[in-house]
């Protein structure tokens, strides 16, 4: 007769036998960590997370608490497809040869692998709600071969965000009176982004069911035009000081080539805006980011109460920013500090450095090397950005000297640019140059000082306060945008 300890210890040996590829399976996925991937839409930095006076964002506030914020985060280009092609892709747009809207990267590259691509093939489940390629106007509908499963509630046309009330009752009566705004008193969720904070819940609630790692990218359609969040949300602003921008004229010095005609707006008002209906777009688009702030605390809340927060990192970006009638502009498509400068976060579990602000360089582009690093993946070649994790290891670090962002012109060309703005952000300095296409020759330069001048309202390219930091500048430009044809990269 066996012993009774080796007839238990026999017992164990074979329990452990049957739930081991269980207990195996559990502990690999947890070593993986999760990736929540929160875009935002036309969002200008200075009213995410940074503790504006105007702006009520208390869920981007809490978690802006929970990791590092980047002060001097830039888009590549101010343009939703140029952007988000080139985070997306961990390349520039000059290397993918994409500066408008119709060009799809799969028709640059097909082979190319995306951030979220990449997750797949290292077996993590990848699933899109809401806006993260570009949304319109391409044949190629986002990005299928990135996702695991359909994506959803990304490609349409922003106008089609349009209020859709499950009773079918009546729709409110409109408060607005300003050109492409809405203020109706509807739930949340009879426009895009209530609903995709709705998808995003259940799909948190369904990835804990599978017990796999995921990469969810969650993209949000506002504040982008139209102004239309409910009116809860105007009702934020009812009592806000919120007046005419202080600086409605271009730059002194400025050359005409570094403006545009802020067709988003202006075509829908025959080119000219009273101060009454300034100061409604600026409220709306207030509200807008009070509307947006809410949904992704509905969507933060929900990976709290299913305890993934544990293990999942959260990263949140705009495509751009955006001009409310500063310099005489709206919307975006300049190299102007409001449109390059973007809000960037990114939260890892159990961070050492929660809470704390980065004052360094920093780009769009450095997301997907990021990720890459921080879950251990391999990098699929060639990434253009930089790993920010020594940063998110030391916020008093710096991984670059410099920032960079283009934008050709016309804005919205059709064939050809006529010339292409390219622009370096040192910590000082703001220079551009705009460059003939055809040639490469320079036809106009800009510099603004931000020790000074941080709204960019004087030009003093042939007047340089401090003419070494100005030629570093100089110097930076051209490495990264060498003076040559396009044609010939």
């Amino acid at each position: 007769m066996q012993h009774p300890g080796r007839i238990f210890a026999s017992l164990l040996f074979v329990l452990f036998l049957t739930v081991c590829p269980a207990l195996c399976f559990n502990a690999v996925a947890a070593e993986k960590p999760n990736v929540l991937f929160i875009a935002a839409d036309d969002l200008r930095c200075d009213l995410a997370c940074y503790g504006h006076p105007l702006a009520k964002t208390p869920h981007l506030d809490q978690l802006a608490s929970r990791g590092v914020l980047f002060k001097h985060a830039y888009c590549q280009q101010a343009l939703c497809n140029p952007s988000r092609a080139s985070l997306m892709t961990g390349r520039r747009p000059d290397s993918l040869k994409i500066w408008d809207l119709p060009t799809h990267f799969r028709k640059v590259d097909p082979a190319i692998v995306t951030l979220p691509q990449l997750f797949k093939q290292q077996g993590y489940f990848t699933q899109n709600i809401g806006k993260i390629f570009h949304n319109w106007r391409q044949k190629i509908e986002g990005d299928p071969a990135s996702w695991s499963v359909p994506a959803v509630m990304h490609f349409a046309r922003h106008d089609d965000d349009q209020p859709v009330l499950n009773d079918n009752r009546e729709l409110p009566v409109n408060l607005a009176k300003a050109a492409r705004t809405e203020n109706r008193d509807v739930p949340d969720s009879a426009y895009f982004d209530g609903r995709i904070a709705d998808l995003a819940v259940k799909a948190l609630q369904e990835v804990k069911q599978k017990q796999e790692p995921f990469f969810l990218a969650v993209g949000f359609w506002k504040p982008h035009l139209p102004f239309n969040p409910p009116k809860k949300y105007w009702d934020l602003y009812k009592d806000s000081p919120i007046t005419v921008p202080d600086n409605p004229t271009p730059p002194e010095n400025v050359p005409e080539v570094a403006l545009h005609d802020s067709r988003e707006i202006m075509r829908a008002v025959n080119g000219k805006l009273t101060d009454a209906q300034i100061i409604e777009l600026r409220t709306g688009y207030l509200a807008g980011i009070s509307y947006l702030d809410a949904q992704i605390g509905k969507v933060i809340a929900a990976l709290d109460r299913l305890g993934l927060s544990d293990n999942t990192i959260i990263v949140f970006w705009s495509d751009h920013g955006f001009h409310l009638g500063e310099h005489g502009l709206w919307c975006k498509t300049s190299n102007f500090e409001n449109d390059a400068h973007v809000p960037l976060l990114i939260s890892t579990p159990h961070m050492k450095q929660a809470g704390q602000t980065s004052a360094a360089m920093v780009e769009l582009l450095d997301m997907y090397p990021t990720l890459v690093e921080l879950c251990a993946l391999p990098a699929p070649g060639k990434l253009e950005g930089k790993s920010l994790v020594p940063i998110l290891n030391d916020p008093t670090q710096t991984v670059k000297p410099a920032a960079y962002t283009q934008h050709p012109r016309p804005a919205y060309y059709k064939g050809k640019p006529e010339f292409m703005g390219v622009s370096v952000r040192t910590p000082r300095y703001r220079y551009t140059e705009w460059r003939d296409f055809k040639t490469g020759q320079v036809a106009a330069r800009e510099l603004y000082d931000h020790n000074v001048d941080p709204e960019e309202n004087t030009n003093i390219v042939d007047q340089p306060s401090d003419q070494a930091a100005f030629q570093e500048a100089v110097k930076l430009l051209e490495a990264q945008f060498p003076r040559k044809k396009p044609e010939q990269d």
